[in-house]
């Protein structure tokens, strides 16, 4: 199966020790249980209490046998009885709503029993660190066709099931530090809409991570659905490496008398489950993405700073000259997956400012969609003794705003801070002040100025197009991205880099402007640990490993 997501790095750098676990190779996959007692919660309804209880399905004693701490909910959990609420449309309310920091709250705390399972660990404290989750065999229902792409909207549709898990990605990249498990919704024994639930669970276990170029450990999908359609389809770690084997059959093998999974469907998928979990456990911890962010001490001085002042007080970002920079993830482009948007981002060699290479960044905005191009840091930086940023910009448009954006680790999540530029074509110089960023309106707090740069994990030049009608379409061109203090520093004129450049207008210095923006959501946050760049050399199996 082919990969959608572009390479962060080089195959080189990835042989040479930047391997992740999710690459396929066996020795990196791990199906022991923790060391340690770690904190779950599922949210299920009735099939997953039969799941979990034991005599029937015996998943929370095999869990607990397996070192993990189980909670879960059930109908009537919760603020707003949200726990009634376990269709595909109702993530979007769990996972991307106004209520959605309440809801997380009482989960992540929530250590009670709504179903009847063996528990003999005794709780570790602190908060839920695994969540499972699951909807209901009714959700195997889904009308369309098999190959609709996702749409705009919730619904039980393949194109609205695919659009709200699309959405949630983007609450669970702003929290690495846990671990949210899809389990995919039961088969029916109706095979009015079998090809389509095949089709949509295929996609979730082999596409959905790599359309979004999601790059976290901290998203795994375990295929419950197809586990329970025959006696010889399997979702499973075997032999080394993550099975996902199945038959022709797209409905129901384990009835119970009704289209709930029976006792020996149940088992059989506890048995494949839980060792799988094992090793998304692993290969999510083993990642640096699954650490929340700590403030740096203010007086460990035992390691400097990734990013260390010049002695002009100026500190360089990236002249793209080598991609990607130490310490980053490189420039990866990212864009609105439920539009007809399409972006990329690469180093060129003309036009450049100085040297022999820029970043470019090529954009087909669908009406009232957005880019961005992005770079990820492996280790939180302090830019507290910095002023702002500078850089060169190019744009093929004749007049265009521009998004600079900032992701700074808080106790609890990792924000998104904005602010404004103007950018025409020719080479402009453009400083952004840190204090002219703001929190970006969809977002908690949103329009507050940025206070602390102590925690920055990374940035991104974004676009929008907020026409309703037309495509926004061109290029956009950084160069010599730096760090300054006080005033900005006098940048390199321009030079030819060793190629040949089209004629250019005298750089004009932009001031950013601070402005609160309307632009969609970010869906995600990249980190480093666990980028990886794939090529046919490294598929080991037909098997795909991030499940």
């Amino acid at each position: 199966m082919k990969r959608h997501l572009l390479t962060w790095f080089l195959l080189s750098a990835l042989l040479g020790g930047l391997l992740s676990a999710a690459a396929p190779h066996q020795q990196l996959l791990d199906p022991s249980p923790p060391a340690t007692t770690v904190k779950l919660i599922f949210i299920h309804h009735s099939t997953g209490e039969n799941w979990l209880t034991d005599g029937y399905g015996d998943l929370g004693k095999a869990l607990n046998d397996n070192n993990y701490f189980v909670s879960d909910t059930n109908y009537g959990w919760g603020p707003n009885s949200i726990g009634d609420r376990t269709d595909i449309p109702n993530w979007i309310e769990w996972f991307r709503s106004d209520d959605t920091p309440r809801y997380m709250q009482a989960l992540f705390n929530e250590s009670e029993q709504h179903a009847n399972y063996t528990r003999t660990l005794a709780d570790p404290g602190g908060e839920n660190e695994i969540i499972l989750f699951k909807s209901c065999f009714p959700n195997s229902a889904l009308t369309g066709n098999p190959n609709d792409p996702p749409g705009s909207y919730e619904d039980l549709s393949v194109s609205g099931a695919k659009y709200v898990y699309n959405q949630i990605l983007s609450y669970f990249a702003t929290r690495p530090d846990k671990l949210f498990v899809v389990i995919t919704a039961p088969p029916l024994s109706d095979p009015t809409y079998a090809e389509n639930a095949r089709a949509f669970n295929l996609w979730l276990v082999s596409d959905w991570l790599d359309e979004n170029k999601y790059p976290l450990n901290n998203v795994a999908v375990f295929d419950f659905y197809n586990v329970l359609t025959a006696r010889d389809a399997h979702h499973r770690f075997r032999d080394g490496y993550i099975e996902h084997g199945r038959n022709i059959s797209n409905t129901l093998a384990y009835p119970s008398g009704d289209d709930h999974p029976s006792q020996a469907g149940s088992r059989k998928a506890t048995e494949e489950f839980v060792p799988l979990l094992n090793v998304f456990y692993h290969r999510w911890k083993d990642s640096e993405a699954s650490q929340p962010p700590q403030p740096a001490s203010p007086t460990d001085t035992a390691q400097p700073p990734l990013i260390a002042p010049a002695p002009s007080g100026s500190g360089l970002l990236d002249d793209f000259e080598q991609m990607p920079q130490p310490g980053t993830t490189g420039w990866q482009a990212f864009w609105d997956e439920s539009t007809a948007t399409r972006a990329s981002c690469a180093r060129v060699n003309t036009p450049v400012h100085t040297g022999a290479q820029a970043l470019q960044l090529d954009f087909d905005l669908a009406p009232n969609a957005w880019t961005t191009c992005m770079t990820w840091y492996d280790t939180p930086q302090d830019w507290s003794s910095f002023d702002g940023l500078t850089f060169f910009v190019n744009v093929s448009e004749e007049n265009a705003l521009l998004n600079l954006q900032l992701y700074v680790a808080l106790p609890d999540t990792i924000a998104t801070y904005q602010a404004t530029f103007p950018a025409t074509q020719g080479w402009q110089s453009v400083r952004v002040p840190l204090n002219s960023f703001e929190r970006v309106a969809w977002e908690e707090d949103g329009g507050t100025p940025l206070e602390n740069a102590t925690q920055v994990q990374g940035l991104a030049f974004a676009l929008d197009n907020n026409n309703a009608s037309t495509h926004r379409t061109g290029q956009v061109w950084i160069d010599d991205l730096s760090l300054f203090s006080g005033q900005a520093p006098q940048l390199p004129a321009p030079t030819q880099g060793g190629v040949e450049q089209p004629p250019q207008t005298p750089p004009t210095e932009q001031a950013a402007q601070p402005e609160s923006s309307d632009a969609p959501r970010l869906p995600r946050l990249p980190c480093a640990a666990s980028l990886l760049p794939l090529s046919a050399l490294l598929w080991l199996s037909l098997w795909r490993v991030r499940r």
